[in-house]
């Protein structure tokens, strides 16, 4: 399956195989980052802004991406983006 260009919005986004595929991959990567530091996501980029105040999801995104090789940009809460004048995400 291909998600080259794929934003994640909603699971509503995704088919039943899609969603399965998804994470029988992460099931892979998990075993992986067991195993110590891995460049596989090297030179990609993890966007996050959550609408809610979660610390713990937040940073095990964070460290999941940077045990990966790749890196995170935190776009703080939905108070300081443009979703606080009514722009979406998509």
């Amino acid at each position: 399956m291909k998600f080259h260009r794929h934003h994640i919005i909603s699971m509503k986004d995704f088919t039943r195989d899609e969603i399965d595929y998804i994470l029988d991959r992460a099931g892979k990567l998990e075993s992986l980052a067991k195993s110590g530091r891995s460049d596989i996501l090297s030179g990609k980029i993890l966007a996050l802004l959550f609408y809610e105040p979660s610390t713990r999801t937040r940073m095990s995104f964070e460290t999941a991406m940077l045990r990966l090789g790749g890196n995170v940009l935190n776009l703080g809460s939905k108070d300081t983006s443009s979703v606080i004048k009514g722009e979406t995400l998509a």
